[in-house]
């Protein structure tokens, strides 16, 4: 959330920053200066009506004592009365007003994020391993997995609707092995602690790690009731310590979640419509980070190296991209984006967004820490990224270990979560 005091302070510089993403922060700042000032102008009528009310009732007394007229001071103090309910309401309007308009302003980019337009402008950090050379021409996920009995599209449409897929069989027990696998190298060797939290969630929420308001069409609401699905395990776990004010000796803070997201995927039609890449339902392992301010750019590039080593494991080419200021999500200062190769599509595809949201999120949801009884709190630096997003693996495993003969390779990693298999084949 956009820190007003640090504004005022700083006007040149925080429109500089934003200027650096595009969308014409230069207006949405001078609004909500405007704003600030009428604000303060009103808590200032405010207060001065309110001292001269005192005043007059304090003289009320006096004279009321002294059997004189205090009716005229009586009439007095009503104007003030009905003129500080006309400010209220002003005031109220204002400030409301403000917190809408501020509320859609995006992070600023952190200085190392590269100047840029959008994906073009991305800058890559490095790669590992090499693409597959197959000695055949590589067959799509959306044609293997039918191929061997685990995917369902045609069902997935009849019971739902385009972008739904029914697993099956080996597709179901993959998927899972996947979660658990991604979920184990989290917890025992990456040191998060688990969470599952609700798949539902309130605006309040969505608010706090950024979705509301300006991502409202994105998602899926539930009537009556109004909750909302989530679209990534970010906005439950990040919103787990909103309100709160957390020890400092307690941070760095890292959570790890398995759940489904959901998503409308708004503004993308025509876009991936074949296969599992723009799902309206898919599943995500979330990595979740809260940092005291001055060590979240350290622990950015610790959570980017545990999403890194999911795919590592499991023998994945992959590289590692710095995003643009233009290509920046919304509440993010810094991100760095893993895309796997997969090779019938012949590119690369998004799998993981790893981001630094500093102390952006923490003020939307009012998370803090302090160091001990005395000292004044301050916001936590958020952190997260998918951990990873697991259709996405799903998609890159098949089309990455396809054999020639239509059996697809299970990674050693896999191997013990599928009862030892090393391969799976078509339906006979």
């Amino acid at each position: 959330m956009l820190d007003l005091h640090h504004l005022r302070d700083h006007v040149a510089d925080v429109t500089r920053s934003l200027r650096r993403r595009g969308g014409g922060a230069d207006t949405a700042l001078e609004t909500i200066l405007d704003l600030d000032r009428r604000r303060r102008d009103l808590l200032v009528q405010v207060e001065a009506l309110k001292k001269e009310r005192n005043e007059q009732s304090r003289r009320i007394g006096g004279v009321v004592k002294s059997g004189g007229d205090a009716e005229p001071l009586k009439a007095r103090v009503r104007e003030i009365g009905d003129e500080i309910a006309r400010l209220d309401a002003t005031l109220a309007e204002t400030e409301a007003e403000l917190d809408r308009t501020a509320a859609e302003v995006p992070n600023a980019p952190h200085p190392s994020v590269p100047d840029g337009a959008g994906p073009d402008d991305n800058r890559v950090v490095r790669s590992w391993g090499e693409p597959p050379d197959y000695g055949f021409e590589p067959r799509p996920h959306w044609e293997l997995g039918p191929a061997l009995g685990i995917l369902d599209f045609e069902r997935a449409a009849k019971i739902s609707g385009a972008r739904f897929a029914v697993l099956l069989g080996d597709g179901a027990r993959l998927e899972r092995a996947l979660i658990q696998s991604m979920l184990d190298l989290h917890e025992s060797e990456h040191g998060y602690e688990e969470i599952l939290p609700p798949f539902l969630v309130n605006a309040t929420a969505m608010f706090g790690t950024g979705q509301l308001p300006k991502f409202e069409a994105d998602l899926f609401r539930t009537e009556p009731g109004g909750l909302y699905l989530i679209p990534t395990a970010e906005v439950p776990v990040t919103n787990v310590h909103a309100d709160e004010i957390l020890d400092g000796d307690r941070l760095p803070i890292a959570y790890c979640a398995w759940t489904p997201c959901f998503r409308s995927e708004a503004g993308s039609y025509g876009k991936d419509v074949r296969g599992l890449i723009r799902q309206h339902q898919f599943n995500k392992v979330e990595l979740v980070r809260f940092s005291r301010p001055e060590d979240s750019y350290e622990q950015l590039e610790l959570l980017t190296s545990h999403a890194e080593a999911v795919l590592r494991r499991l023998g994945l080419h992959y590289r590692v991209v710095t995003l643009c200021a233009g290509d920046l999500g919304f509440s993010a200062a810094k991100t760095y984006d893993l895309e796997v190769w997969l090779p019938a599509q012949r590119c690369y595809r998004e799998i993981s967004s790893c981001s630094n949201f500093e102390a952006f999120q923490a003020g939307r949801a009012r998370i803090r820490y302090k160091d001990g009884a005395g000292a004044k709190p301050a916001h936590v630096h958020t952190l997260n990224g998918s951990g990873l997003a697991v259709g996405r693996t799903l998609v890159a495993l098949l089309e990455t270990y396809q054999q020639e003969d239509g059996t697809v390779l299970v990674p050693e990693a896999l191997r013990p979560y599928l009862g030892g298999r090393d391969r799976l084949a078509p339906r006979g």
